[in-house]
């Protein structure tokens, strides 16, 4: 959406004139007439030649159909929270406390013994009653808010290929993230930014191929911040030329960028890594306009930054919304480095884990809302796979593929719910189970996409997120 100057002579800059003041500051949007073609020509799903001839991949595209969510916050708690300790309460799990029945000898991937039970209470929250571990207590005020998935699963009980199943739908390193695939297929409403931003301090296992394009256009590739420092002079390192002017910058550019297109149309206009280069060089020129700007903290103010707490998550969840605000398409905020929720030795450090996350999460949430944009913005909240109800050792938990929980909230999705179900020990996915692909599959749908349609064709065949798989869950949809 463009703001002209008749519109904000007239409004008395409120919620909405602000967000379209941040999204169309610099060259933001620009080239809308470009816009407006593409949009008529419909790229998604079309033969990637298109979208190199358009000279703006970026640029905004329309949905196929009418979207309920503009953007995405992956809320990414790598490592894999225990789904019998947060969202799913099994009182069968006291009740058989140290037993070993049938219904808990899945198999996982090491040794376990009995079944062993929460050192957490829950409780009912909200009108609707939904039950949340006692770790969040700032989370349980928005329980009308969230969708609660008890029956998600997925392939394999380890973390390198159920972290690239759960960002990318394929467990291994071989295809193109959620994140990019949102970018090709609906652009971006600012072009001062990366489309697609994953906030995280350090990185994860598998590291970059949790966001990159492997075979899609390399511009739609994810930009990782490590917000472990969210300083703004230094978090994108060498933003600023001190040494010449911006519009000498330009005209280097400018030649720089001829160059570039002379080589390209000489090697038949199809080296991917090359329209990388270019696209990204002009990337990088334009976010000199706002990329320092959007992760300065400081400009909010003392009670925006009280209400979202201290530490690298809570600086990451501020910096999502005010990413999001400025028209960003997909924002991820990896919990921390490595796998953190990984508690294999003692389940009662998910307490931890919980205290830093609860506050900010709980205050993303209010703050979308206050600001008009919760109800098109659509939050996911989960890990990679879940953990066991039996024990590992002492104290901790196995991984556990067979069933585990994420959840919802805002973007087109019913709040205060819970959908599906395991069994009695929370071990496996027994009523109206999602795989990963079904999760994909609505994400998706929520954005004004059919997930089976956005394809690329690469190597002889079309691809897509969800593979050959995929349902969307309608039930949990608004």
């Amino acid at each position: 959406m463009r703001v002209h100057h008749s519109q904000l002579a007239s409004e008395s800059f409120g919620i909405s004139s602000r967000r379209s003041l941040l999204q169309t500051l610099g060259t933001g949007l620009g080239s809308l007439g470009l816009a407006g073609i593409l949009g008529q020509q419909g790229l998604l799903g079309q033969d990637p030649a298109l979208v190199r001839a358009s000279q703006n991949p970026l640029a905004p595209k329309p949905p196929m159909f009418p979207a309920r969510a503009k953007r995405i916050i992956h809320l990414f708690m790598n490592g894999g929270p225990s789904q019998v300790d947060t969202f799913d309460p099994k009182p069968a799990l006291t009740k058989y406390d140290g037993q070993r029945p049938p219904g808990a000898d899945l198999k996982t991937e090491r040794k376990t013994g009995g079944l062993m039970k929460s050192p957490f209470r829950f409780d009912r929250h909200g009108q609707s009653g939904l039950e949340i571990s006692e770790i969040f207590p700032h989370l349980s005020t928005c329980a009308d808010d969230l969708c609660v998935i008890r029956s998600m699963h997925t392939n394999i009980p380890n973390h390198e290929p159920s972290l690239l199943m759960m960002t990318s739908g394929e467990t291994q390193p071989t295809r193109p993230s959620m994140g990019s695939w949102l970018l090709y297929g609906l652009g971006t409403e600012n072009e001062n930014l990366p489309g697609f931003v994953v906030l995280c301090p350090g990185k994860p296992v598998v590291g970059p191929a949790l966001w990159g394009n492997r075979f899609l256009p390399g511009i739609y590739q994810g930009a990782q911040i490590n917000n472990s420092k969210m300083d703004p002079q230094s978090v994108i390192r060498d933003i600023q030329n001190a040494a010449i002017s911006k519009t000498s910058q330009r005209e280097q550019l400018d030649l720089l960028k001829q160059i570039n297109q002379m080589h390209l149309e000489q090697r038949g206009g199809s080296d991917n890594p090359l329209e990388a280069r270019i696209q990204s060089l002009e990337m990088a020129f334009r976010m000199q306009t706002e990329a320092q700007e959007v992760f300065n903290l400081d400009q909010e103010t003392q009670a925006t930054r009280d209400a979202y707490g201290k530490g690298e998550f809570a600086d990451g969840c501020l910096a999502a919304r005010r990413l999001v605000e400025r028209g960003v398409r997909m924002v991820q905020v990896f919990y921390g480095n490595g796998q953190p929720w990984d508690d294999h030795e003692n389940i009662a450090d998910h307490a931890k884990k919980a205290q830093a996350v609860d506050q900010p999460i709980a205050a993303l949430i209010k703050d979308l809302k206050a600001r008009g944009l919760f109800d098109d913005t659509l939050i996911l909240w989960g890990g990679e796979f879940g953990r066991t109800p039996v024990s590992e050792g002492a104290k901790g938990r196995d991984h556990n593929n067979h069933g585990f929980s994420v959840w919802l909230a805002g973007g087109g999705v019913r709040g205060g719910m819970t959908y599906g179900s395991t069994d009695e020990f929370g071990f496996a996915a027994t009523e109206n189970k999602v795989h990963v692909h079904d999760l994909h599959a609505t994400l998706l749908h929520l954005m004004g996409i059919d997930h089976e349609k956005l394809t690329f064709r690469y190597s002889g065949r079309d691809f897509r997120l969800t593979d050959v798989h995929g349902r969307v869950v309608q039930d949990i949809l608004a």
